[in-house]
């Protein structure tokens, strides 16, 4: 088989997985989430058939390099780090029903990647400015930070959640299958600082990337602009929670936005705006 069959294999797995925790989140049925389990498991060892294979395919075509490059490529990647992630929270916390907040994210990039027309899965040669031993390193820990903070929005879409439905004191509302508000809270915090180090390392290897490329190690290009700006709103957030107490919904407030920080500075700056980073995806 090619990659682009476990991509497509991966993709209906994950619709299924986040289905079933939908439905685990809906009914609280633990055997429905079990089985989310499960399926996110599979998808996640599928995809990592079919990056592996991918790469493979690359050197066969004599191109030979890491499947990071294009916007096909970085969003199946989005979506193994995000499921990655969110696996080993639920395996380590056993928060299980956070999956109906993370999976139908992961379900919607794979399908976007799989089957949006402006999406180009072709394998290609690097351009010259990407031709690099750091791409693999900036792209990586870009990519790893961008699935945390996708799971910390929707651990702010959860805190929000219990909180509106224990303001209303609603006993038997959906929102009462979900942890506490302090397990949240503190998941999203803890999820956060993982992220944020990771964006970090991902700014530090562009900068000594473009300078590589380019001559300059900033030059303020639309996807840099908006990385730092993302750095600082999550860095301005964790100040915050360190210095000023910040806690439950500004935190979860700010998760949320801070990750359409990271989908702009991810989709927007590539569609909207042009610059140094237009030939690619991250």
């Amino acid at each position: 088989m090619e990659s682009s069959q476990f991509f497509g294999l991966a993709m209906i797995i994950y619709i299924l997985a986040a289905a079933f925790y939908l439905g685990l989140f809906l009914f609280k049925k633990n055997k429905i989430g079990l089985v989310g389990m499960v399926l996110a498991v599979s998808g996640l060892s599928l995809q990592t058939i079919a990056i592996t294979l991918r790469w493979i395919e690359s050197y066969r075509l004599g191109i030979g390099h890491a499947p990071l490059t294009n916007m096909y490529e970085s969003l199946v990647f989005f979506a193994w780090c995000t499921t990655l992630f969110y696996l080993v929270l639920e395996f380590r916390y056993k928060t299980r029903v956070m999956g109906a907040f993370v999976m139908p994210c992961v379900a919607v990039a794979m399908a976007y990647a799989s089957l949006s027309t402006r999406i180009d899965d072709q394998i290609s040669p690097l351009i010259p400015a990407l031709q690099s031993n750091w791409l693999i390193a900036h792209v990586v820990t870009c990519f790893i930070g961008y699935g945390a903070f996708a799971v910390a929005g929707g651990l702010g879409v959860m805190y929000l959640l219990k909180h509106g439905a224990e303001g209303k004191k609603e006993q038997n509302s959906l929102v009462t299958a979900l942890p506490s508000l302090a397990i949240i809270d503190d998941l999203t915090h803890k999820t956060i600082i993982f992220g944020f180090m990771w964006l970090s390392a991902g700014i530090i290897t562009g900068a000594i990337w473009a300078n590589e490329a380019w001559g300059t190690y900033w030059s303020w290009d639309p996807k840099e602009t908006w990385s730092i700006i993302t750095w600082f709103l999550y860095a301005l957030t964790l100040h915050a929670r360190f210095t000023r107490g910040w806690r439950g919904r500004r935190i979860a407030w700010l998760a949320i936005l801070g990750f359409l920080a990271v989908f702009f500075t991810y989709f927007g700056v590539n569609f909207l705006l042009s610059g140094l980073h237009s030939y690619g995806s991250v």
